[in-house]
């Protein structure tokens, strides 16, 4: 296990293509994190720039406190594991998991016994004798993982390990990954574009957007208080709905709506960008907020109601019991306990709600 440490990182392709700034990050030791934002936000270039593969422009990097930024990437003590599995297709799974440990010129019976031991932790013990064509999607993933696990390094990285994956499969990988973490206690530094992955694994969360982090928090944290507009729509299914809204004497208009009477406590008059999640919106009858209905995704244990409200496309996630016809009016009232008050710029005001 391992701490690891960016210090004033950026990168900088050819063409002044700028893909990381002023990019400065603590992992703890032990500690699960996540970097999750949009393509060509820099998340992967961040994972390259420690495991070696690419050098930074500017900054350097430290590997439990060892400053690893001119270090070979062998000599790094890092496993990753990539999106595309990256395995030996003549080699049996015994072999694929042994190879590096081949290399390092390791005794038999240790690669034997870290092989074996490895194969136990991911179930794949009876598989040890097939090549990699005779595996389904999940054991060949599982493999790519074992052949990071029997390094023993100090930190693992994950470049988007799960995307090649059904989406079944994706959430029972997910489930194991969260038990390795837990059996092995490492630090693990995981990369993705889908924020359902970042929630369910991170300790903590690091959003990207166009090579600068944007907030850096615990899944929690970051879902109920986002630094501002681009967190709060990112993280989040459905994501959160946003409105135009202009706040004079404590009253919040959106157009020729009147949205809530009572008053953000300290807040100035103005123009701000209103935004609540899907689920604090709830069906009402009697209320004066409605919209036309456009979609209805209805899933089961709940129903997703897709409506036209002042322009804009809203999101309300209901219990499956609610119904709604598409081209039909829909009532309903928000929980302005809930909502979030941005800045035109999207910053995120600290208010005061009654």
């Amino acid at each position: 296990m391992a701490s690891v440490r960016f210090q004033g990182v950026s990168k900088i392709f050819q063409k002044d293509i700028l893909a990381l700034a002023k990019f400065d990050l603590e992992v703890r030791d032990g500690e699960f994190l996540v970097l999750v934002g949009p393509s060509g936000c820099g998340k992967s270039t961040t994972l390259r720039i420690l495991a070696g593969l690419e050098e930074p422009s500017t900054g350097d990097v430290f590997i439990d406190e060892r400053n690893v930024t001119d270090i070979k990437p062998q000599d790094r003590d890092i496993a990753m594991v990539f999106q595309n599995y990256a395995l030996y297709p003549h080699m049996t799974v015994y072999d694929n998991m042994a190879f590096s440990l081949k290399m390092k010129k390791m005794s038999v019976d240790k690669i034997d016994r870290n092989v074996k031991e490895t194969a136990e932790i991911l179930g794949m013990s009876d598989y040890l004798q097939r090549k990699p064509k005779e595996l389904s999607g999940g054991q060949r993933q599982r493999v790519a993982l074992g052949r990071a696990i029997v390094r023993h390094p100090a930190v693992f990285l994950f470049d988007e390990p799960l995307s090649n994956l059904d989406a079944k499969l994706r959430v029972q990988m997910r489930n194991e990954l969260s038990q390795l973490h837990t059996k092995l206690k490492s630090t693990m530094i995981y990369v993705t574009h889908d924020q359902a992955e970042a929630m369910t694994l991170g300790d903590r969360i690091v959003v990207l957007k166009d090579g600068y982090i944007q907030q850096i928090a615990t899944p929690l944290d970051l879902y109920d208080n986002p630094d501002n507009s681009f967190v709060a729509g990112f993280i989040g299914s459905p994501s959160m709905n946003f409105l135009n809204i202009e706040l004079e004497k404590g009253v919040i208009h959106a157009g020729d709506t009147v949205l809530q009477n009572t008053p953000y406590e300290g807040i100035p008059d103005g123009e701000y960008l209103f935004g609540i999640r899907p689920e604090d919106i709830r069906p009402s009858e009697g209320s004066l907020l409605s919209g036309e209905v456009e979609v209805v995704e209805t899933l089961g244990n709940e129903n997703i109601i897709y409506l036209k409200f002042n322009g804009r496309q809203f999101a309300a996630r209901c219990g499956p019991r609610v119904k709604a016809v598409p081209g039909k009016t829909f009532g309903f009232s928000m929980d302005f306990g809930r909502s979030h008050l941005f800045t035109s710029d999207g910053i995120k005001m600290r208010v005061n709600k009654n």
